[in-house]
């Protein structure tokens, strides 16, 4: 029987992997539980796990523009530490990554072997942790890269957009950054099937299909949601100055499933669709924090 480890079990991808993982023999390990920076209790915990599922990141994107040492402690060095432990253990990893270690230049989808150029702290420290785990276990390492996620146990955009929706007459959002908006359930599901398939190690692109705007995204979240989609009203980048500068092009490719004998995951809209007739979804959405 596998023996699965997710680490940052706590959050939002989290919880989605341990309730896709329920009824198998899985160690849940929370960011109080396990530090993915502590050598000694990262190497403890991989061992006797066959697939280490690697949740655990530091996601604050503008926090690490003024802390970018801190960032990629956790996600450079700690994914190193943990990539090292699974090489010892003869574990499998998956890691979860970003879009945000492109430039965001591009006008087609970016390929999984497209060249990186992050253009903010955050997407340094993501790749570093990408090049942790593709050179210590080129033949076990797995690198997922997502975007846009949401879902139903965390702070996103679709959950702000619900919140809004019902505090304001008018909503401005930009609509000069595209993406895949991708539910974290979906990911999930996708990380499982790659951990159980047999695929080969490497970069994958863990990505909705299809692509919108954040103003498009927050209108469909509106329509879905039953309300009007004329209250969100279309502004640019400009408009919001942030200490992380943003790539305005976030689209990837998803070429490499084949290789899996996988489909590329389903269209962004039909998750979106999915997620808000999930009473999970909705109600934790209600409780997002203001």
């Amino acid at each position: 029987m596998t023996r699965y480890l997710v680490t940052g079990a706590g959050g939002m991808l989290g919880h989605d992997l341990l309730d896709v993982l329920a009824g198998r023999d899985v160690t849940a390990a929370t960011r109080a539980e396990l530090d993915i920076t502590d050598t000694a209790k990262v190497r403890d915990l991989v061992e006797g796990h066959d697939v280490v599922l690697n949740a655990a990141a530091w996601t604050d994107v503008d926090r690490a523009e003024s802390d970018e040492a801190g960032a990629t402690a956790v996600n450079g060095t700690g994914v190193a530490t943990l990539a090292t432990a699974c090489a010892a253990a003869g574990a499998r990893l998956l890691h979860v990554s970003t879009d945000y270690v492109f430039p965001g230049d591009a006008d087609a989808p970016y390929a999984e072997d497209a060249p990186t150029a992050p253009i903010n702290a955050y997407g340094r420290s993501k790749l570093a942790g990408e090049r942790a785990v593709l050179d210590t276990l080129p033949a076990t390492g797995y690198v997922v890269r997502t975007a846009w996620l949401y879902g139903a146990h965390g702070k996103s955009f679709v959950a702000t957009m619900l919140r809004l929706a019902g505090e304001r007459e008018f909503v401005d959002v930009v609509d000069d950054q595209v993406g895949q908006p991708t539910w974290s359930r979906d990911l999930a599901e996708r990380l499982i099937a790659l951990a159980d398939g047999g695929a080969p190690a490497g970069v994958y692109h863990g990505t909705a299909s299809g692509q919108t705007s954040w103003h498009g995204l927050a209108e469909a979240v509106f329509a879905g949601a039953g309300h009007d989609p004329a209250r969100v009203r279309r502004t640019s980048s400009e408009a919001f100055k942030r200490p992380a500068p943003r790539p305005s092009y976030s689209v990837l490719g998803h070429a490499r499933w084949a290789a899996a004998g996988l489909a590329p995951m389903r269209p962004w809209h039909d998750m979106l669709t999915a997620a808000l007739a999930d009473p999970a979804f909705a109600t934790r959405a209600d409780e997002a924090p203001r």
